[in-house]
């Protein structure tokens, strides 16, 4: 068997080109200029998070979205960065606040930052990464205003796809609160953004204490790798016929590599995403989208 190649640089596009239609036919029904605004804040000189904000600022710009960027020096201390938080949450020209992780560790005077605490303090209705306890704790219930953008990217490629998870068993390695655990709550909920299919799944959450790791995967109609290892999962812990999606991206000497191992997977999928040219993607597309709705929620 060789797995179907599942494009998310093509999903995210047909995504990306929704949310500028959105953008413009808003103001057309509005008779008002309408420009959300997405701002991120850099801290430090990381050179991923350099590229991923970079990457984000030209997607924003392309679907009509302003895209600004507020930069930190390391040495930055942690009233400085809430300060900042504090000061984008009163700007009425801010629709959604982005906070790139991870922050410095040798940040905040080398006692390193309290990331927890930053997130927190985003005003939940500009808190476009859905992080804010008061999102997560909506999601939770079923009635979310923002969905967080890696695992709704998942589930509109899982739609898109016309890929079914509805009464399946799907495993998700890895409890991260990004990722794992609200991607198992919005499968294993009775209905969600792209209907019915695209959730009532019967979810595990496995991880690297998991008894029998290898088994666990093995019961998977659908396996979401998000552990952060490169390659950790490999061709003999898939059931043959899964669906495969790889969250991971990992450097390992020049190559990017997922938390699958690809070649092996590809032999017993049906269907799988690639690294890159995945997930990722799916995630700036949905962060548009989220700060989109954004600004049409704080116009109400």
């Amino acid at each position: 068997m060789t797995a179907k190649l599942l494009d998310g640089k093509r999903i995210a596009a047909e995504i990306r080109e929704e949310v500028a239609q959105d953008v413009k036919a808003t103001a057309v029904s509005t008779g008002q200029p309408f420009r959300p605004c997405l701002v991120a804040v850099l801290v430090g000189e990381d050179p991923a998070s350099k590229v991923y904000v970079r990457n984000k600022q030209r997607a924003c710009e392309k679907a009509g979205i302003e895209g600004r960027t507020h930069r930190l020096p390391a040495e930055s201390t942690q009233k400085d960065l809430m300060d900042l938080v504090a000061q984008l949450n009163e700007d009425p020209s801010v629709n959604g606040i982005l906070v790139q992780l991870p922050l410095p560790k040798n940040g905040n005077a080398g006692a390193g930052f309290n990331e927890r605490a930053v997130l927190d303090a985003i005003d939940p209705l500009k808190d476009v990464d859905c992080f804010s306890p008061v999102n997560v704790g909506l999601l939770m219930q079923g009635r979310p205003r923002f969905l967080p953008c890696t695992p709704h990217g998942i589930i509109q490629l899982l739609h898109r796809e016309n890929i079914s998870v509805a009464g399946k068993n799907v495993v998700v390695v890895g409890r991260s609160d990004i990722v794992g655990k609200p991607m198992a709550m919005m499968l294993a909920q009775r209905d969600g953004s792209c209907g019915r299919d695209v959730a009532n799944a019967t979810v595990t959450i496995a991880h690297s204490r998991t008894d029998d790791l290898a088994g666990v995967c093995r019961t998977a109609d659908c396996l979401i790798a998000a552990v952060g290892v490169p390659e950790m999962v490999k061709g003999n812990m898939i059931k043959p016929g899964a669906v495969v999606i790889d969250v991971g991206i990992n450097r390992v000497g020049d190559r990017l590599v997922g938390d699958v191992a690809f070649d092996e997977a590809s032999e017993v999928a049906s269907a799988i995403t690639p690294v890159p040219g995945g997930v990722g993607p799916l995630t700036i597309a949905m962060l548009l989208h989220n700060t989109v709705m954004a600004a049409k929620l704080q116009s109400e």
